[in-house]
């Protein structure tokens, strides 16, 4: 009886102790094909991520890569390092969600949830409807 009340004591601490908090997410995360680095950060009670570093941050011509398939014609002149591609998301039940991802290769906003696998591994998962039609992508923690 000792050793069972011991394994449900462990295992209920290890449970415990293994829960996600809101602000884990926080920090820089290296993205699928090492393409970028982006930073995730807090304002108020929601999270963002901009694009702090890119493994290729130049075009051929030497200029900066641009956001240049944006469907906003006014926008396809800003820089894609410092722009802000995680929007709005929520913590709620170990998982972030209700944001929205763009990505500057399509010009597409998709919706967004995102969710730690360990504290290093971050599964991004972009979806248009429903999160069972989508596209997941695994980010590593910049250490």
């Amino acid at each position: 009886m000792k050793i069972l009340f011991s394994l449900i004591a462990s295992f209920t601490f290890l449970a415990v102790n293994a829960q996600v908090s809101a602000d884990d997410i926080l920090g820089k995360w290296k993205t699928d094909e090492d393409k970028s680095v982006v930073e995730i950060f807090k304002k108020g009670d929601k999270y963002f991520g901009k694009v702090v570093s890119l493994k290729e941050p130049y075009e051929e011509d030497g200029t900066e890569k641009l956001d240049k398939n944006n469907p906003d014609e006014s926008l396809r002149s800003r820089k894609i390092k410092g722009m802000v591609l995680l929007m709005d998301f929520v913590f709620d039940d170990e998982e972030w969600e209700d944001g929205e991802i763009y990505d500057p290769e399509s010009g597409n906003t998709y919706s967004c949830e995102m969710t730690l696998d360990g504290q290093d591994l971050l599964k991004v998962r972009g979806y248009i409807g429903f999160s069972w039609i989508g596209r997941t992508t695994e980010w590593r923690r910049v250490k």
